[in-house]
C-alpha cells in the first residue's frame, strides 16, 4: 500500500513539474498563440524606448521589398541635416533612372530624360508612392551611383547596430527588375533583413528624423501638379486613417511587396501619448494566402493588443532613494557620508497591472570608490556616482538597442566639501591612538 502510494505521489509530482515547465518555459510562445499573427515573422515595440512587447521569429532573415526605402530615407535625411544635400537641389536624370522610371509595372513616377527634379519632390515620390526610379535618383544624388549608395547602406546598417541584413540595391526591388544594372549581388537577389533589424531601422528613423512622418502620413499628393507630367500618388499604406483599412493614429511607415518577400509592412501609430512600431513579413490571411489586406489585418492585431494592454507607468520617481542604500560613506570630507538619489524618474511602457513586477537595481560606479568602498571628498551635488536600472520578475523580451535598456543616473544629493588639513590631521591622530588603544585592549583581554 505504501509502495503504491509513493509511486502515485511521485507520478503526480513529475506530471505537475512537466506541466509547469511547459507553461513557464513557453510564455513567449503562448503570447504568440494569443495574437495568432499570420506572418513568417513579426515584432511589436514601444517606439520611445525600443522595448519589445511581442515577437514571432524576430531573427529570421527574410525579404523586405520596399521597406528597404526606410534606409534610403534615413541616409537622405541625415545628408540633409549635415548640409551635404539640399531640398531644392536639382537632379538631372541619368539613362538608368530614366529607363527604370518608365516601367509602370513597378511603382513609379515617369521621369523625363531631359528633366530636372528637386530633391524634395523625388523624396515625396519615394516616401508616399514608393517610386523606384525616384529612389535610385536619390541614391545617385547622395553617392554618385547606386553601387556606391548600396555600400553606404550596408555601412550605415552596421553603424546603427543592425544584425541580420544585406542590401543589394536602394529600392527593395528584385535585382532582375533593374534592367540589368543591379549594383550588387546576383540577378535574382533582393534585400533581406530580420524583423528585429527592420524594427530597429524604423526606430532610429522616426526618433532621429521624426519629420519623415509628415510625408509618410500623406495619403495622396500630385507629382508635378499643374504640369503635363502631373500624376496622382496614392499612399500604399492603406492603414492611414482616411484610407480603406484606416486605423486611428497610424502615420507611417513603409509597405513592401515582391514575389520573394511577400506582403510586408512596417507600421507606426500614436494615440493617447503612446506610440508603437510594428513589422510583419510575408503576411497571410487565415487561409494562408498573402495579400494587401492580410498585412494590414495582422498589423491591426498588434496595434489593438498594444493600445489595449500597455500603458506608460512611472516605475521610479525623480530623486528616488533605494531602501537600505540611501547613502555612501565618504572619506576626507566634512561629512562622513552622503545621500544619493536618482537624477530623473524612470517611466516605462508596461503591461497593465504589472508595475509591481519591476524592482529597482542600484549599480555604483566602482571607479568612484576607494578600496574600502568609500567616496573621496570633495563631492559636488549632482555628481554621478552610478545608475539605477530595473529587473522584472517576469520574462521580458528585451530592447532593440543597448541604449534603450532602462536606466537612470544616480547622483550625489548634496555637496560634501573636503575637510581642511587640521581636521584631517586630528582625525589621523585620533585614528592612530584609536588603533593603539584597540591593540592594548585586545592584549589586555588576552591576559584574562
Amino acid at each position: 500500500m505504501n509502495k503504491y502510494f509513493y509511486r502515485k505521489t511521485v507520478a503526480i509530482m513529475m506530471a505537475a513539474l512537466l506541466v509547469f515547465g511547459i507553461f513557464s518555459g513557453n510564455n513567449k510562445a503562448a503570447a504568440e498563440d494569443a495574437l495568432n499573427i499570420h506572418a513568417d515573422a513579426a515584432i511589436l515595440v514601444d517606439a520611445k524606448t525600443g522595448k519589445i512587447l511581442y515577437e514571432k521569429n524576430p531573427d529570421t532573415v527574410l525579404g523586405i521589398a520596399s521597406m528597404t526605402k526606410m534606409m534610403t530615407e534615413y541616409i537622405l535625411l541625415e545628408a540633409i541635416k549635415e548640409g551635404k544635400v539640399k531640398w531644392d537641389q536639382e537632379y538631372s536624370v541619368s539613362e538608368y533612372v530614366y529607363n527604370l522610371s518608365q516601367d509602370r509595372a513597378l511603382s513609379n513616377v515617369p521621369l523625363r530624360r531631359d528633366g530636372k527634379y528637386k530633391v524634395r519632390e523625388l523624396y515625396e515620390a519615394m516616401t508616399i508612392y514608393s517610386a523606384n526610379g525616384a529612389t535610385v535618383a536619390i541614391a545617385e544624388i547622395i553617392a554618385g551611383s547606386e553601387k556606391n549608395f548600396v555600400k553606404m547602406m550596408n555601412e550605415k546598417a552596421n553603424e546603427l547596430g543592425l544584425k541580420d541584413y544585406k542590401f543589394v540595391n536602394s529600392t527593395g526591388l528584385n535585382n532582375r527588375d533593374l534592367k540589368g544594372q543591379h549594383p550588387e549581388g546576383g540577378a535574382e537577389e533582393e534585400n533581406v533583413m530580420s524583423a528585429r533589424a527592420t524594427a530597429k531601422l524604423a526606430f532610429h528613423l522616426i526618433n532621429e528624423f521624426p519629420e519623415v512622418l509628415k510625408t509618410a502620413s500623406t495619403s495622396s499628393k500630385k507629382f508635378r501638379e499643374g504640369t503635363d507630367d502631373e500624376i496622382k500618388m496614392d499612399n500604399w499604406n492603406w492603414m492611414l486613417p482616411s484610407l480603406v483599412y484606416g486605423y486611428e493614429g497610424v502615420d507611417g511607415l513603409k509597405t513592401g511587396t515582391t514575389d520573394f518577400a511577400g506582403y510586408c509592412f512596417t507600421g507606426t501609430a500614436s494615440r493617447g501619448g503612446k506610440r508603437f512600431i510594428t513589422v510583419v513579413m510575408n503576411a497571410k490571411d487565415a487561409s494562408g494566402k498573402g495579400g494587401y489586406k492580410a498585412r494590414f489585418d495582422e498589423t491591426r492585431k498588434m496595434f489593438d493588443y498594444a493600445f489595449a494592454n500597455f500603458t506608460e507607468e512611472e516605475i521610479v520617481p525623480k530623486h528616488y532613494q533605494v531602501k537600505g542604500k540611501k547613502t555612501l560613506p565618504v572619506v576626507k570630507g566634512k561629512d562622513d557620508h552622503i545621500n544619493i538619489q536618482t537624477k530623473d524618474a524612470i517611466k516605462l511602457v508596461i503591461k497593465n497591472g504589472e508595475k509591481a513586477n519591476y524592482q529597482p537595481v542600484l549599480v555604483i560606479d566602482k571607479k568612484k570608490l576607494n578600496e574600502n568602498g568609500e567616496l573621496t571628498a570633495p563631492i559636488k551635488k549632482g555628481e554621478k556616482v552610478g545608475y539605477l536600472t530595473l529587473k522584472s520578475k517576469n520574462e521580458d523580451l528585451g530592447f532593440l538597442t543597448e541604449d534603450g535598456k532602462i536606466k537612470v543616473d544616480v547622483e550625489a544629493a548634496e555637496t560634501v566639501e573636503k575637510a581642511n588639513w587640521f581636521v584631517l590631521m586630528m582625525r589621523g591622530i585620533g585614528g592612530f591612538f584609536g588603533d593603539v588603544w584597540g591593540s592594548v585592549s585586545s592584549a589586555v583581554k588576552g591576559w584574562f
